[in-house]
């Protein structure tokens, strides 16, 4: 079997019962307010997720 690789590279499925709440294109919206990627402000949701997790053990 091969090796896995760690990758830089991230994909996000949204499920069908929260697509009506249309969180790519808000995203999308608040990226170009703050001039930054969707991809930018997923990673950086991603990240305060997992120090608010961690920090409450």
């Amino acid at each position: 079997m091969p090796k896995k690789e760690l990758v830089d590279k991230l994909s996000i499925y949204v499920p069908k019962s929260k697509v009506a709440q249309q969180p790519v294109e808000r995203l999308m919206k608040v990226g170009a307010k703050k001039d930054r990627s969707v991809n930018y402000l997923v990673v950086e949701a991603i990240l305060q997720y997992l120090d608010r997790e961690e920090n409450r053990s």
